[in-house]
Formats: C-alpha cells, sequence, structure tokens
C-alpha cells in the first residue's frame, strides 16, 4: 500500500496561505511512515502487526508493572521491512520494536499511565529486539487476554505539524487572531486530508493538544504550566511511534483515543528505547 500526501499538502498551503507563509509553513513538513490493516488485499508487504501474540528473546521477560500486573502487548512493527530512507530519525536499519501498555485489564482498570506520573512510566514500554535474535512466541501472562492480531503494511506520508505544536511558535512567532493559520477553512481543510493514525515517526497526530508538551512537561517533574522551560524540553522530544484505538484489533483507548510513544534524538541514536516516554490522548 502506498500513499503519499505530500502533494495535497503542499497544494493546500500554497492556496489557502500567502506566499511567504505558504513555504515557511511547508518547512515544518516532516517525513512519516502510515501504518494500517493489510486487510487480505495483498496491497503491500506487511511490516508488522497489532495485537497477537509478541516474539521475544529467551531473556527477555515480559515487561511487568511491579505492584501492578503484566502489560499487554501492544504492535510490533520489523524495522527492515520498513520503506528505507522515508523518515528523518535515526531508527535502526533492522530488527524490530515491540510496544507494550497497561491498559487496565490486570487490575479493572485501578491504575493508569500518564506523563506527568513519574511512578506510572514502568507501565508503558518499548523492546527493541536486534534482527540476530531467536526469538519465540510468548503466551500472555495469566489475567490478560490477547488484542486480535492485525497485519499491518506501510507507506511513506508527509506529516505536518499540529497547529498549537511548539516548531509553530518557534517558526512564526507571536500570533494575532488573525494570523492566516488561524483561518477556519484553512483549519478544517487540513483536517480533512486525513493523515494516518498509526504511525511511526514524523509529527503526532494529537487526539487533544501536542503530546511533546505534554511528554516534556512530565520530563522536567511538573513544573507550573507557564513555566517557559516546557516550550523548550517539548522541541526536544521526537515522536516514535502511535497506534490509535482499532476495531479489528479490538482497542479502545478511553473514547476513541491513541498511544503514543516519544524519544529524544540523543536516546534514539544510542539506542536507548528504554528512555521513551510514554502519553495517551482521547476524545
Amino acid at each position: 500500500m502506498t500513499s503519499n500526501n505530500e502533494d495535497a499538502l503542499h497544494e493546500l498551503a500554497r492556496a489557502q496561505l500567502p506566499a511567504d507563509i505558504a513555504e515557511r509553513w511547508i518547512g515544518l513538513f516532516r517525513p512519516g511512515i502510515g501504518l494500517g490493516s493489510a486487510d487480505g488485499s495483498g496491497a503491500g508487504r506487511v511490516v508488522g502487526r497489532l495485537g497477537g501474540l509478541p516474539g521475544l528473546p529467551a531473556g527477555q521477560e515480559w515487561p511487568v508493572w511491579e505492584g501492578h500486573g503484566p502489560l499487554s502487548f501492544i504492535a510490533s512493527v520489523d524495522l527492515g521491512e520498513l520503506p528505507h530512507g522515508s523518515l528523518d530519525i535515526d531508527l535502526p536499519a533492522d530488527g524490530t520494536l515491540a510496544f507494550f501498555y497497561f491498559d487496565g485489564q490486570a487490575d479493572d482498570g485501578a491504575a493508569q499511565v500518564y506523563a506527568d506520573r513519574p511512578e506510572s512510566r514502568a507501565g508503558a514500554r518499548v523492546v527493541y529486539v536486534p534482527a540476530d535474535a531467536a526469538v519465540a512466541e510468548r503466551p500472555v501472562p495469566p489475567g490478560l487476554t490477547a488484542y486480535a492480531e492485525v497485519p499491518l503494511v506501510a507507506w511513506a506520508e508527509t506529516t505536518a505539524p499540529y497547529l498549537w505544536h511548539p516548531l509553530v511558535y518557534r517558526e512564526f512567532g507571536p500570533m494575532d487572531d488573525e494570523h492566516p493559520l488561524w483561518d477556519e477553512d484553512f483549519k478544517e481543510a487540513l483536517w480533512d486530508l486525513g493523515e494516518s493514525r498509526h504511525r511511526i515517526g514524523g509529527h503526532a497526530d494529537p487526539v487533544q493538544d501536542e503530546v511533546e508538551t505534554e511528554v516534556a512537561h512530565g520530563a522536567l517533574g511538573c513544573p507550573p504550566w507557564n513555566d517557559p522551560r516546557i516550550n523548550e524540553e517539548a522541541l526536544r522530544w521526537l515522536p516514535l511511534a502511535q497506534f490509535d484505538s482499532d476495531d479489528d484489533a479490538g482497542m479502545m483507548w478511553g473514547d476513541g483515543g491513541s498511544l503514543y510513544w516519544l524519544i529524544r534524538p540523543e536516546d534514539l541514536a544510542a539506542r536507548r528505547f528504554d528512555r521513551a516516554m510514554f502519553t495517551w490522548q482521547c476524545s
């Protein structure tokens, strides 16, 4: 499956924004990889899956949030099968990323994971499995039910930043209510382009507000929201992956929400996926 919306985003910007603002806005776009159900059509190569059972090395324990219970397996992505050269983040060329999240099955929803609760961070995990590791499919621990398996295919896509992203404010500075980016027709047209909601890299597609700011706030120890360090810290975090609610997999995050993992560039370069941070949003 292939679907790159770069031309549509460029055309929208140049049709609805003044020329100088359009080019500056376009300069903020980032490449991402959209993920979607293989749906049995044979379109595209399978690059990963939602749900099912994870393949883990013999020495890798199933992730557990101590005192609460095991995390649910959400998705895995074979990095070697992703479209080469389609991202601007330093992912390994091969191996697998497996994503786990404490979804409340183990304790009937009593504990939840939030970026601003440091004690909950063990409730979301990214596990990197090298390509040469011998792996075996693991059964789910007691108390969990595996999500339905949904094979995923990938395509390159261009992603625009959320309009309230700190990058936008850094580029355009103070913007009054009449700024072209706030034009209702432009905002609605941008929304209608319908970017993928399962994604690797690119800009995050938030359900509410910018996820980078949520993670930055937590990373700084939850200072007052008007602390100027938050916006600077937000610019240090890169979206690694997001997984939307998905009917086929039986996944529902709150009320039609999404799960997000972000990482600092230096941690990504060092392959410290254990330092990725998590947040989630729902409508």
